[in-house]
C-alpha cells in the first residue's frame, strides 16, 4: 500500500513539476518576443483638412486613442488617387505590424526612388517586401520621416518639406513602438 501511495505521490510530482517547467518556458517564450505597443490597428478613413474631407491614415492604439499618421493628398503618382495610396499604405502598415515588422521606419532608395519602410531591425535595409510608401522623386525620405515623426514638428503644424537629399550616408530610423506609445493627435500632410 505505501508502495502504491508513493508512485500516485510520485506521478503526481511529476505531472504539476511538467505543468511548471512547461508555464516557465511560455512565459519565457512570451518574454522574448518583440513587444509591440499594444494591439494597434491601422485604417484608412477621412478627416477635414483646410475645409475639405480628405484620406488619411490613422493609427487606434490599445488605449483607444486614434491617432492620424498622414493625410493624403497628392495625386503625383501615376494611376493613383490619394484615396487608393491610403489604402495601399495603410494595409502596408497594418501587414507590417500583424508580422511584428513594424518597429522601426527606415529610409531608402529602392528601385532609385526614395522611400519609408518597415523593419524589425534598427540598420535593415529597405526591399519591396518590407515597403511602406514611395516618396515624390528627388524628395529627401530623412527629413520626410523626420517631420512625419517629429512631435515638435507635429504639434507646430509645419508642413512637410520635401526636397533632394542624400540618404547613402545615416539613413533615418524611426522608433515606431515609441511613436505610438507617445503619439501626437496631430496629423501629417504628405504632397
Amino acid at each position: 500500500m505505501n508502495l502504491e501511495i508513493s508512485s500516485q505521490v510520485l506521478r503526481w510530482g511529476v505531472r504539476v513539476f511538467g505543468v511548471g517547467i512547461l508555464s516557465a518556458f511560455v512565459t519565457i517564450t512570451n518574454l522574448t518576443q518583440p513587444s509591440y505597443a499594444g494591439d494597434a490597428t491601422f485604417r484608412c478613413d477621412t478627416s477635414k483638412y483646410k475645409g475639405k474631407t480628405i484620406p488619411t491614415t490613422f493609427v487606434f492604439t490599445q488605449d483607444g486613442k486614434k491617432l492620424p499618421l498622414i493625410h493624403w493628398v497628392s495625386d503625383y503618382f501615376p494611376g493613383l488617387t490619394p484615396q487608393q495610396r491610403c489604402q495601399q499604405v495603410t494595409y502596408r502598415f497594418q501587414r507590417s505590424y500583424d508580422q511584428g515588422t513594424l518597429r522601426y521606419i527606415r529610409t531608402g532608395i529602392l528601385n532609385g526612388q526614395p522611400v519609408l519602410c518597415a523593419t524589425d531591425q534598427k540598420n535593415a535595409a529597405c526591399t519591396d517586401k518590407n515597403l511602406l510608401f514611395t516618396l515624390k522623386r528627388g524628395s529627401d525620405p530623412d527629413a520626410t520621416a523626420r517631420q512625419l515623426f517629429d512631435h515638435r514638428a507635429l504639434a507646430a503644424g509645419n508642413a512637410t518639406n520635401q526636397s533632394g537629399g542624400d540618404t547613402s550616408n545615416n539613413p533615418v530610423n524611426i522608433d515606431i513602438e515609441a511613436y505610438l506609445y507617445f503619439g501626437s493627435s496631430q496629423p501629417r500632410i504628405l504632397k
